[in-house]
């Protein structure tokens, strides 16, 4: 980020969170692309593939908007108008970020119901990387039928492991694990059955 000229205590009280973060967001653009300019145009250079597919790229979007709405208590259209602006969201698949955010945030309790009689300790004493993890894959579990049930765990293991503490990923693959016979009963019941 840049420094930007100071401003009085006043000013800055009477900015909201929301506006605070778009402050921080219009900074952040500015001087990035301040950097580009002065940058010497790089030679052409074959491009990689993108080793994410949509949907994993927009579940690490997820967990970041879940972080912010958990532990900020911040407006779901704020965050959400914050997020997409952040670097690389084009890349993902927008309309599960939509359906899986705004889901999660309006079905909180609901999924919380769900959650709390497999935890061992309280939610205060769950990350809240932790608890956003455990709320995509329960609302993937229920709601997006589409999404195989062993990809949803993975996937939300490999975000706590990539956003959470150091064994927050176990504790998300048992609360999940436990709770996928119970919300896709057939489609576990079927691979269970193969491999048997």
């Amino acid at each position: 980020m840049t420094a930007s000229t100071p401003k009085s205590g006043a000013e800055d009280a009477a900015l909201t969170p929301e506006q605070a973060l778009q402050q921080a967001v219009r900074q952040e653009h500015a001087a990035a692309e301040k950097a580009a300019a002065q940058q010497k145009p790089a030679a052409p250079r074959a491009r990689k593939p993108s080793s994410k597919i949509g949907r994993s790229r927009a579940r690490e979007f997820i967990v970041q908007a879940l972080y912010q709405h958990l532990v900020g208590q911040n407006d779901a259209a704020a965050i959400d108008q914050f997020t997409r602006e952040l670097t690389g969201f084009h890349k993902g698949d927008s309309a599960h970020f939509d359906a899986v955010f705004h889901g999660c945030v309006e079905q909180g309790k609901e999924l919380d119901q769900l959650i709390e009689p497999l935890l061992d300790r309280g939610w205060k004493e769950i990350s809240p990387i932790e608890h956003a993890c455990m709320w995509i894959g329960v609302y993937e579990f229920k709601f997006c039928p589409d999404v195989p049930w062993r990809v949803v765990l993975n996937e939300c293991i490999e975000l706590a492991k990539s956003f959470g503490g150091t064994d927050g990923h176990k504790y998300v693959n048992g609360v999940l694990h436990a709770l996928a016979p119970r919300l896709r009963a057939t489609e576990v019941e079927h691979d269970r059955s193969r491999k048997a």
